[in-house]
C-alpha cells in the first residue's frame, strides 16, 4: 500500500484524500510520532490519543480560516505534522528546532501560543466575537483535555461563551489524565458520564452550549459525522470525546504518566531505553524524601501540588500519608490560597508549584498569603532555565516578581543539601512565608542526606576567599561559577559568595564585601531585570558605593527551548561565559 502521509504536506492535502483512507492515514501519523519521538524524545501519549481527532478537525474545517485552539499543546503532534512540519519535525524542542508546543509565530495555523493549561476557551472565545464584530464567516474550535477543564479559567470561558451567540465549539479529549491521573468531582461527574450513570443535570448544557456526546474519539467516521453536523449548529457547542492516552503503542496506554514524555524508547517494543544509573539525586526527589521526612517528626506538616504529584516528587508523600498531602488538580490560584488557609489553623503547609505556574497565582501570593503574613512554605520547582519546554516553561522570573512582595522570605539553595537544611528551618516555624527555588534535575552530592541543621535566615556565606573580584551568586549557578573560577588564571584575585537569601539580604556581609573588593560580579539563573543582581544595584545605590557591578542572568527576552546547557551558553550562563567575564575583570580591573 502507497504511504499516504508522504503525500500530506498541509491540510488541504488530507482533504483530497477519500474518507476510507483516512484510518490507514492515522495508523501512519501514529508510526511517525512513535519513531521520531522514539530517538528525538519528547511528549508522547498526548498526542498519540489525538490523532484521529486531528484528522478529522482538519478534513472537516477549512484551517487555517477555521481557527483551531490547542488547549496546553502537548497533544499537537498531529496538528504540527499535517500543518507543513512533517520535513522539520525531527527537530522538535531542539535548540533552532520547531517548538513543542503550538506557536504563533511558528505557523499560521498554529493560532495561539501555549503551554500553561486552561486557556483556549477564552482565546477560542476571544477570537470568535471578533470574527462576529468583523462580519466573517469562520469556526473557532478550542480542544481541551479533561484536566485542563477542571481548572478555573477555563469554567471562567464556559461561563461567558454560554451568554454569547458566538461561532465557538469546544471539543474536550476526555481520557482521564492530563500529566498524572486527573482528580477531583468534576473527573467523577466525567466517569459517571461514560457509564451512562450520571443521574444529575449536564453541566455543559446548563451552561446553554448544544452538548453532543460521549463519542468514541478513534471512531473516525463517527467523529467527521459530528463535526460536520456541529458545522451547521449556531452558538456555542460542545463536544464530548473519549479517547486513550497513548493509543497505538501498548506500553504508552498501559503507563499513561511514564509514557507522557517517556525519553527514549525502542520504537518497535516501545520498551524505554534505560539510561545508566546516577549516582546523584534530583533536587525534586530530595524534596520529595525530605518532606516524607520532616512529616514523619511533624504532624503538622502539609503537601499540596496542584497536578504535579510525580513531577514534584510529592507523590513519595501522598502515597504514605494521603489524608495530609493533596493534588488538587491544575488549580495555582487555588493551591495558593487553600494553602493561607490551613495556615491560618497552625498548619505547617508545603506548597510545591513549577516556578513558571505560580505566576498564574501571583494575586494569591501577596492578597492571601504575604498580606496576611501567614508562613506558608513555597517550594518552587523547576526554577531558572529547564531545557526542551522552552519560552513556556522557563523559571527564570520568579526572583524578579516574588522579590517585590513585602513579607516574603527569598531562598535559593546551591546544592541539596541546603533545599534539605531550609525545609528542615521553614517547618520548625518562621514568622513569614518563605519561596524556596530550586531547579530541574539532578545535584551534585552524593551523600546529601546528612543530619539537619537549622538556617539563619538572611545570611549569607562565603564559598572561596579572594583578594580582588567578589562574584555573588544565589541558588544552583554557584556550581558553575566555582567551576569557572578554577579556570582563571589568577584564581586567588577571585572571591566567591552564595547569598542564599535574595531577600532579606544579608546587608552585614555585603558592607564587608563593598568595602573589601574592587569589583563585584553578581550570578543568577533568573531574569536580568528586577532579579538578585537588580538588589545588588539597589543596596550599592543606597549606600552610596562606587565599586562598579557587573550582572550576569538571563537577558531580556524570552529564551527559546534546547538542552540546559545549550541554553546557558546562549545566556552567557555557562562555565566558559562565566569564566571569560571574571578574566575581563581580572585584565582590566585588577594590578598585574
Amino acid at each position: 500500500m502507497k504511504n499516504l502521509l508522504e503525500q500530506i504536506n498541509f491540510p488541504s492535502d488530507l482533504r483530497a484524500l477519500n474518507q476510507e483512507d483516512l484510518p490507514q492515514l492515522a495508523k501512519e501519523l501514529r508510526e511517525f510520532i512513535i519513531d521520531i519521538v522514539a530517538t528525538k524524545e519528547g511528549h508522547l501519549g498526548a498526542s498519540l490519543g489525538v490523532v484521529e481527532l486531528t484528522i478529522a478537525l482538519h478534513y472537516v474545517f477549512k484551517t487555517p480560516k477555521d481557527l483551531l485552539v490547542w488547549d496546553v499543546g502537548h497533544q499537537a503532534y498531529g496538528h504540527k505534522i499535517l500543518t507543513g512540519r512533517k520535513s522539520i519535525f525531527h527537530t522538535n524542542r531542539q535548540l533552532h528546532g520547531i517548538s513543542g508546543f503550538p506557536k504563533r509565530s511558528e505557523s499560521m495555523y498554529d493560532t495561539f501560543g501555549v503551554g500553561h493549561s486552561s486557556t483556549s476557551i477564552s482565546a477560542a472565545l476571544g477570537m470568535a466575537i471578533a470574527s462576529q464584530l468583523k462580519g466573517e464567516n469562520k469556526h473557532h474550535i478550542a480542544i481541551i483535555g479533561d484536566a485542563s477543564i477542571a481548572s478555573g479559567m477555563a469554567f471562567e470561558g464556559l461561563n461567558h461563551a454560554g451568554v454569547t451567540d458566538a461561532n465557538l465549539l469546544v471539543i474536550l479529549n476526555d481520557n482521564a489524565i492530563g500529566i498524572d491521573p486527573s482528580v477531583g468531582a468534576l473527573k467523577q461527574y466525567l466517569t459517571n458520564v461514560k457509564k451512562g450513570t450520571q443521574k444529575q443535570d449536564n453541566i455543559f448544557e446548563a451552561l446553554n452550549f448544544d452538548y453532543t456526546g460521549p463519542i468514541d474519539g478513534h471512531d473516525l467516521d463517527t467523529i467527521i459525522k459530528e463535526l460536520q453536523r456541529l458545522k451547521t449548529i449556531k452558538g456555542p457547542k460542545f463536544l464530548h470525546v473519549i479517547t486513550t492516552k497513548g493509543k497505538g503503542l501498548r506500553q504508552a496506554e498501559e503507563n499513561q504518566v511514564t509514557y507522557h514524555a517517556p525519553g527514549k524508547f525502542d520504537s518497535t517494543t516501545g520498551e524505554l531505553i534505560t539510561k545508566s544509573a546516577s549516582s546523584l539525586t534530583k533536587f525534586q526527589d530530595v524534596f520529595g524524601l525530605t518532606i516524607v521526612e520532616l512529616a514523619e517528626q511533624n504532624p503538622k506538616i502539609i503537601g499540596i501540588t496542584p497536578a504535579m504529584p510525580t513531577g514534584s516528587s510529592l507523590k513519595y508523600m501522598m502515597d504514605l500519608m494521603p489524608n495530609r498531602a493533596f493534588d488538587v488538580g491544575i488549580a495555582e490560584q487555588h493551591a495558593v490560597t487553600l494553602s493561607a488557609g490551613m495556615a491560618t489553623q497552625g498548619m505547617v503547609v508545603f506548597c510545591n508549584i513549577y516556578s513558571t505556574f505560580l505566576q498564574r497565582a501571583y494575586d494569591q501570593v501577596i492578597h492571601d498569603v504575604a498580606l496576611q503574613n501567614l508562613p506558608v512554605v513555597f517550594c518552587l520547582d523547576r526554577a531558572g532555565l529547564v531545557g526542551e519546554d522552552g519560552s513556556t516553561h522557563h523559571g527564570v522570573f520568579d526572583l524578579a516578581y516574588l522579590r517585590c512582595i513585602p513579607n516574603l522570605i527569598i531562598f535559593a539553595p546551591r546544592d541539596e543539601t541546603e533545599l534539605r537544611n531550609i525545609m528542615y528551618t521553614a517547618q520548625l516555624g518562621l514568622q513569614h512565608p518563605i519561596a524556596i527555588r530550586y531547579p530541574r534535575g539532578y545535584g551534585v552530592i552524593t551523600n546529601w542526606k546528612q543530619p539537619f541543621k537549622k538556617l539563619e535566615i538572611g545570611k549569607g556565606e562565603m564559598l572561596k576567599e579572594g583578594k580582588d573580584i567578589a562574584v555573588l551568586s544565589v541558588g544552583f549557578i554557584a556550581q558553575n561559577v566555582k567551576e569557572a573560577i578554577l579556570k582563571c588564571f589568577t584564581e586567588n584575585a577571585v572571591a566567591h559568595y552564595d547569598m542564599r537569601f535574595i531577600k532579606p539580604l544579608d546587608e552585614a556581609l555585603l558592607h564587608d564585601i563593598f568595602k573589601t573588593f574592587k569589583y563585584i560580579i553578581t550570578v543568577e539563573d533568573g531574569t536580568i531585570k528586577g532579579g538578585f543582581g537588580s538588589a545588588i544595584l539597589e543596596f550599592a545605590a543606597e549606600h552610596n558605593y562606587q565599586i562598579p557591578i557587573k550582572t550576569l542572568g538571563i537577558p531580556d527576552t524570552f529564551i527559546e527551548h534546547g538542552s540546559i546547557a545549550q541554553l546557558q551558553e546562549l545566556a552567557q550562563l555557562d562555565i566558559n561565559h562565566i569564566a571569560e567575564h571574571i578574566g575581563l575583570v581580572l585584565r582590566t580591573h585588577t594590578p598585574n
